[in-house]
């Protein structure tokens, strides 16, 4: 069954299934705090880049050490909750660490996704990835789309 919420170890046993069955996993990960259309954009676009999609999401204590004290907005339950529900998105995996390294490493994607803001050299596990015959892909980001944009929109509308 897609569309499911795993634990590291599920989700690794879920990909060697669908590694035997030659379907291509592609792998991206972010906060996605305050789902907007840039958010499901993106994810359609690295969808269609393989098989199956496996996010990898930010839990709230990592998006605290990434972003800000008062971030996330919507806990990390409900985000992995509306990411599943998601037709585009697979598995979701929610990881502690500031960045997604070891959960690349674990996993080995065949195509690794970020969006075009990110040079391909800073794109962290991208040496991974191609190490292990993969590839990186940078797709478009949306303009005037972002969770700290309509942050700000509420502050300044309502305060």
């Amino acid at each position: 069954m897609h569309n499911t919420v795993l634990n590291l170890s599920d989700l690794i046993d879920r990909l060697n299934e669908h590694k035997k069955n030659n379907q291509r996993i592609v792998f991206t990960n972010g906060c996605f705090d305050i789902l907007h259309v840039g958010h499901v954009r993106y994810l359609s676009e690295a969808k269609a880049k393989g098989d199956i999609l496996v996010v990898g999401l930010n839990s709230d204590a990592s998006v605290r050490k990434i972003k800000e004290e008062q971030r996330p907005i919507i806990s990390q339950g409900q985000r992995a909750e509306i990411l599943v529900s998601l037709r585009c998105v697979d598995y979701v995996t929610i990881f502690d660490d500031a960045d997604p390294l070891s959960l690349i490493s674990a996993i080995k994607p065949d195509v690794l996704v970020k969006g075009a803001d990110w040079q391909e050299d800073d794109i962290i596990g991208a040496d991974v990835v191609k190490k292990n015959g993969g590839k990186v892909v940078r797709v478009s980001v949306v303009p005037d789309s972002s969770t700290s944009d309509i942050i700000q929109t509420i502050i300044n509308k309502y305060t």
